[in-house]
């Protein structure tokens, strides 16, 4: 999308000459000419903010919307708004993201109650200020270093402080920002539904499944972290890591587990304490298998997710989400697996809604969570930092905007673009922690289990949308049969699409995806065959949640020796859920990889 920029207040010509638009202000324009169905009649809501315009189906027909969209005469839009339109926008007839704009931060006097997904709701509100205060990058000083959490033992010092912050944000008042039950309530009404998005009532603002997954969470442990140095008197403590990615780390680090420190939580899994390993492919029960081949499972996942399924942007930090946009549009590599498992294997089961870290609501309420976030934190830092990652250069990822409460109470504004450097935050990861799923790749099942030796055709699904009730297997064509070469899978990634995955959002989902498997066994996780999984953790009521998978599958096709197949053959695993799952259809598509 071309850089945009718009005066605070603009005014529109024309049709429109009657309305001086402020940064957050809306228009209505019927775009009846395109549909001859006048019975189906959107109308297009659009908001002018100093990112941009961004407009968006009153009737929820996105479909026919961007079909009309590249007939509009997009001038009546554009008149007024300066001698080049919309500053910079040029070719915008054949750019369905001409219109868009970053998410503002939200309103917080417009809060209202959040969703659980047992059909409640909850008041998860901050305090209201009238004073905004944006964010400056500090001066400077020493780096926090952020250590892993098994190592605090032998630091009796260093245990002793993150005890005592964590028991001072306890015994602050709940009305305090800066107390554990206002931090706790922070992911609640950003992640549950508790705020509209500015110009967009009826579209709320979610965090995850999507591109902003990474610099919410960023944000939010940042100024976490600076109320515990502030609650103790020392500004260097850092917040550890949960060193999930590593077997000295696969299981609750211990000093989360004593009852008598401020650090336990009551509500997690009985059956997931120490010294039981971390599954992170977790589907909501536990399986028969050696803590040897968990940990190979373990670390082929994690060098699957990090090293050759993040070859694109889009895959790494998840779909683009912008103002006037509907939540979840897809989640990043990190975020759907192992972060969700994560967060599944940890809650209590015998909780209504698998509290406290099986549902956004109450993750927060664990100080287990923060160190969680910590370690998905430092997969973004070793993303960019040692694999050669960049960050998004998109003004809409760039200029998103969030509010939170800092050290002082002071209500701060904050913006992605600010987030993207630790240093400049002020802190670092300990880089001697060994990071052993570098050179964990998968090696394909023993077997030469070729595409038509793996589902025989009267097994395969070849009508969609389909229901996801038991074990179904599609064959998918791919786009090209001419074994590529190394430059153009450099710029081009084959990628796995399952389109119009629907299901209820407050209930935890898991389905597992294999690629010219064998039909009557499962691959291991550490076999080239298992593809990925989709994950969702349950964090609202009666609403169905509509979103898609992208999984990267080029070096599987290498490692399957099947580069030069007409078609593969998909099989999804359900393994956790309940209620219809649906699943709208399939498709391999090659994905620029800038």
């Amino acid at each position: 999308m071309a850089s945009s920029s718009l005066p605070p207040t603009a005014t529109l010509t024309g049709p429109y000459s009657t309305k001086a638009l402020s940064s957050s202000s809306s228009i209505t324009t019927s775009l009846s000419p395109f549909f001859p169905n006048k019975s189906q009649k959107p109308t297009k809501q659009c908001s002018v903010s100093v990112g941009g315009v961004r407009c968006q189906a009153t009737n929820g027909d996105n479909d026919h919307l961007e079909q009309g969209l590249g007939k509009l005469d997009r001038r009546n839009m554009l008149i007024g708004l300066g001698a080049g339109g919309l500053y910079g926008a040029a070719g915008l007839e054949n750019n369905r993201f001409a219109f868009a704009a970053p998410l503002p931060a939200p309103d917080f006097t417009e809060c209202g109650p959040a969703d659980k997904p047992d059909g409640s709701t909850i008041d998860c509100c901050p305090p209201i200020t009238k004073t905004i205060i944006d964010f400056k990058l500090p001066d400077r000083g020493p780096l926090r270093t952020r250590r892993p959490a098994q190592d605090l033992a032998k630091d009796p010092v260093y245990l002793a402080k993150f005890k005592k912050a964590i028991a001072l944000m306890r015994a602050l008042p709940d009305d305090d920002p800066r107390s554990l039950a206002q931090q706790a309530m922070v992911h609640c009404s950003y992640c549950d539904g508790g705020y509209p998005q500015v110009g967009f009532p009826d579209l709320e603002i979610q965090v995850h499944s999507c591109w902003l997954f990474y610099p919410f969470h960023r944000w939010y442990l940042y100024f976490y972290e600076k109320i515990m140095g502030e609650l103790i008197g020392d500004p260097t403590f850092a917040l550890p890591f949960w060193n999930w990615d590593a077997p000295a780390g696969m299981y609750i680090p211990e000093i989360f587990t004593d009852p008598t420190s401020s650090l336990y939580d009551q509500y997690r899994n009985a059956a997931h304490q120490p010294p039981k390993l971390l599954d992170l492919n977790y589907g909501g029960s536990d399986d028969d298998v050696d803590d040897a081949t968990r940990i190979k499972e373990n670390l082929t996942t994690m060098y699957q997710q990090m090293v050759s399924k993040a070859t694109s942007h889009r895959l790494f930090y998840g779909e683009t989400y912008s103002a006037g946009d509907a939540s979840s549009p897809g989640a990043g590599n990190i975020e759907s697996l192992p972060h969700n498992n994560i967060h599944l294997w940890t809650g209590d089961p015998k909780q209504t809604n698998g509290e406290n870290m099986g549902a956004f609501y109450s993750a927060g309420r664990d100080p287990l969570f923060y160190s969680h976030h910590s370690n998905v934190d430092r997969m973004w830092s070793i993303y960019k930092d040692l694999l050669g990652g960049t960050d998004i250069d998109k003004a809409d990822w760039l200029n998103t905007e969030f509010l939170f409460y800092d050290e002082k109470k002071n209500l701060v504004r904050v913006k992605v673009r600010d987030s993207l450097d630790t240093r400049k935050l002020g802190y670092v990861y300990d880089n001697k922690v060994p990071i052993p799923w570098l050179k964990a790749k998968p090696n394909p099942r023993k077997s030469q289990n070729k595409r038509k030796a793996a589902v025989s055709s009267g097994d395969l699904t070849t009508t969609f949308p389909a229901t996801l009730s038991d074990k179904i297997s599609v064959e998918v064509a791919r786009p090209s049969t001419t074994k590529r070469t190394s430059e153009q899978k450099k710029a081009q990634d084959e990628v796995l699409v399952i389109k119009g995955i629907e299901f209820a959002g407050n209930e935890p989902l898991k389905f597992d995806v294999f690629v010219n498997d064998d039909a009557d066994s499962e691959a291991g996780k550490d076999q080239s065959e298992f593809a990925g999984s989709f994950i969702h953790v349950p964090h609202k009521q009666g609403k169905n949640i509509k979103t898609n998978l992208r999984l990267s599958i080029t070096k599987l096709l290498e490692e399957l020796d099947a580069e030069t197949d007409t078609s593969l053959v998909v099989t999804l695993v359900p393994k956790l859920g309940k209620g219809p799952i649906t699943i709208g259809g399939f498709s391999i598509e090659l994905l620029n990889t800038t």
